[in-house]
Order: C-alpha cells, then structure tokens, then sequence
C-alpha cells in the first residue's frame, strides 16, 4: 500500500509538472526542476548513495519506470552544467519527491540538431524522483540491493509454492536456491552433476501457460533459432541461474518441469515484450545428453542469452527486415 501511495503522489506531481512550470528552478545547464521537501532531514554528502524510484514521462507516454523494475542506486558527485537530473541529486534529502523538466529544444540543440524518431521538437521530458534512502558508503548500499533482491526472491518463491498447492502439482523437489522441479518422466542414464554438460529440449511458459521460447516448436519461439538441443554447463553456467542451478537433479532421459523464480530468471528487467519484469517463468525439459565435455556448440535461446543479447537480435532483425523492404 505504501509503494502505491508513493507512485500515486509521484504521477499527480508529474501532472503538475506537465501543466505549468511555476515554481521550478534552473539549473547552470537550464535544467527546471522542483523538489518537495519537509527539509527534517540531512540533504545527501559528495561520496553517499541515493536509492530512488523513478517515471520517465513523455506527452501521455510513460517511457521507463523503476516501478515496474529495481528501484536505482545512484552515487553523488559535483557534476557540471550537463543537462542531466543528475544535477540536481546533490540537494535530495531522504524522503524527498523531485521533478526534472528537460525540453527537447535544448536536447537537440545540443546534439547538433537530432531528434530520436519519437519525439517532437517542444516536447518535454518529464522525470520524477521518490528518494527512498541514503547510505554513506557504496558497500552500504549494495548490501540494502542485495537485501532487497533477496527480499524479492523470497516473495517469487511464496507465490511458486502457492500456485503448485493451488494446481494440486506434488512430487516437486526444490534446490537450494529456489528453484522447484518436477522430474515427470525418469530416464535411465547418467546424472547431471555440477561440472557436466547438458543438453536439453526446453520450452518456456509463463505462469498464465503463455510461451516465450522454445528449442523444438518454432512457434512458440520469440526469435527465430535452431531447433537444436540446448547445451550448457549443469551447476556453473550457460544458461539463466535457475536453470543452471536444478538441471543437476535431473539425468540423461529424463523429462519434466522447472518452476524460476525472476531473481533465478531474468529478474527485474525482465526481457520485454516476452518476459515481464519480476515474472516467474516455467519449463517443460528433456535432458537428451549428459557428458564429461562439450560435444557441440552451445545452442541459442532465450534460456541461453541475455535480455541485452536478446535486444541486440531483435534490432538486427528488424534492421534486415528494413533492408529487404528497401530492396525490393
């Protein structure tokens, strides 16, 4: 209730912002801002940690939002006139709500007249600021990330166990970890121990039965690869950290399930459009190969690559899609 209050309060401040500029500073650079304050506490130190959400706003168009990812970890440093809210960090308190306004006027002009595609020349840019907390050292603050990661994991791990009670799924084994598996069908051959490698059929769902990817159905693929097994290293790497971590409970033949938490997955950024931030996500696996060395290429797939790799792909494919248009 207290994270929907705060996006409540933040969205009717950018509402503001979008209407009027009355009240707002400038920066050396021209950057407007404001920032809603009750000044009780101390305002953050050069060398401190900021941790904050924040809402990229463009016309009606929310671009990026920490809402709906991580909250941000941000250093504070004198920074000069740049044109950038990170100018204006160095005067947040704790507790503080902040406004930035950067017109695309100045952005062009300062990038030699380009514009992104998206936008119009009197545009504005909207980015609104929750500060959540201050820590005076960057150890500090990556010990509250990974506390809050942690926190995170375990609230997936709930929601996994309650939704295998809710289906009635039984037999389902958990690694340390958390990740659930199923073995549904036992094979006979050797077991995938840390350090093997293993090749596996694999289709992914997310917890509405909805796929994302898959190495032997083309149609339940995201982008377009080889309908080939998959091989990766069982207990150390090549594939997303669940999958890596509970292939080594199954063996050669088996067939079953795997149930990832994000944080094991693609965690708070998810792999847009197909994997949503924080989205838990299900395989069914077949291990068609477990050996001492790698017998063929590592296959490719959203089990496999990065959510940057991934975009990376896409913008290529749509490049050569382009291309081919102009050619014909």
């Amino acid at each position: 209730m207290k994270k929907r209050s705060s996006y409540v309060f933040i969205l009717m401040v950018m509402i503001v912002a979008a209407s009027c500029t009355q009240g707002f500073k400038k920066t050396k650079s021209g950057l407007l801002y404001k920032i809603i304050s009750d000044n009780k506490g101390p305002v953050v130190k050069k060398g401190e940690f900021l941790k904050f959400n924040w809402i990229q706003k463009v016309r009606d168009s929310v671009l990026r939002s920490s809402y709906t990812s991580f909250p941000a970890y941000y250093p504070v440093d004198s920074v000069g006139p740049i044109y950038d809210p990170s100018e204006i960090f160095q005067y947040f308190r704790k507790g503080d709500s902040a406004v930035a306004v950067m017109l695309m006027d100045t952005i062009a002009k300062k990038n030699g007249g380009q514009l992104p595609s998206f936008f119009k020349k009197d545009d504005k840019i909207i980015i609104s600021f929750k500060v959540l907390d201050i820590f005076p050292s960057q150890e500090l603050a990556m010990e509250d990330r990974k506390k809050t990661l942690e926190a995170e994991k375990d609230k997936e791990v709930k929601s996994i166990q309650d939704y295998l009670a809710r289906k009635n799924i039984k037999d389902v084994q958990r690694t340390t970890n958390g990740t659930f598996y199923q073995i549904t069908v036992p094979g006979n051959g050797p077991k995938a121990d840390s350090g093997k490698y293993v090749s596996i059929k694999y289709t992914g769902y997310n917890f509405d039965g909805a796929p994302f990817d898959s190495n032997e159905d083309s149609t339940k693929q995201t982008i377009r690869h080889p309908l080939a097994p998959f091989q990766f290293r069982a207990g150390v790497s090549g594939a997303i950290p669940g999958m890596v971590d509970a292939i080594t409970g199954f063996k050669k033949g088996d067939k079953g399930k795997m149930y990832v938490p994000s944080m094991l997955g693609y965690g708070p950024q998810g792999s847009p459009p197909a994997i949503k931030p924080f989205e838990n996500l299900m395989f069914d696996i077949e291990v068609v190969e477990v050996s001492d060395t790698a017998e063929h290429p590592q296959g490719s797939g959203a089990a496999s690559i990065t959510p940057e790799q991934l975009q990376k792909l896409r913008e290529q494919m749509e490049k050569n899609a382009q291309g081919q248009k102009k050619n014909k």
